[in-house]
């Protein structure tokens, strides 16, 4: 067993060298299906039923669901240990309540992301 452990960097070397452009391309074509198929299922499964409106209604809200899950994570976790720390990202934080105030104020999605990203650039180069 160990033997073949010292060995796998020879042996996954050698796996790869094999794959020739045909390989690839069938690769790339697994992936383009693996990718497809659930996207395209759920769409044939539900263009043929009538979807409630109080499931419309709710979907609304998991973008914004999902991108303030993000947020909050990236503002008030820490990756070196993987623990609530509020104040470990000031500046990303200060830019975030400038984003906040932007958006609440114009409601513009592409003047709050630019705003945002010269704030998080202005920020990070005071402090």
């Amino acid at each position: 067993m160990e033997n073949i452990l010292s060995n796998l960097p020879i042996l996954a070397g050698t796996v790869v060298n094999k794959m020739d452009s045909w390989d690839h391309f069938l690769l790339i074509i697994l992936a383009a299906i693996a990718a497809f198929i659930p996207r395209y299922l759920p769409m044939l499964f539900f263009s043929k039923r009538e979807i409630p409106e109080w499931f419309n209604e709710w979907m609304k809200y998991v973008p914004v669901s999902l991108f303030t899950a993000l947020v909050v994570k990236s503002l008030f976790i820490t990756t070196a240990g993987y623990h609530f720390a509020p104040f470990a990202h000031v500046n990303q934080l200060i830019a975030a309540v400038i984003v906040i105030v932007i958006t609440y104020m114009t409601r513009s999605m592409a003047l709050s992301v630019i705003l945002g990203l010269v704030a998080v650039f202005v920020i990070t180069m005071v402090m």
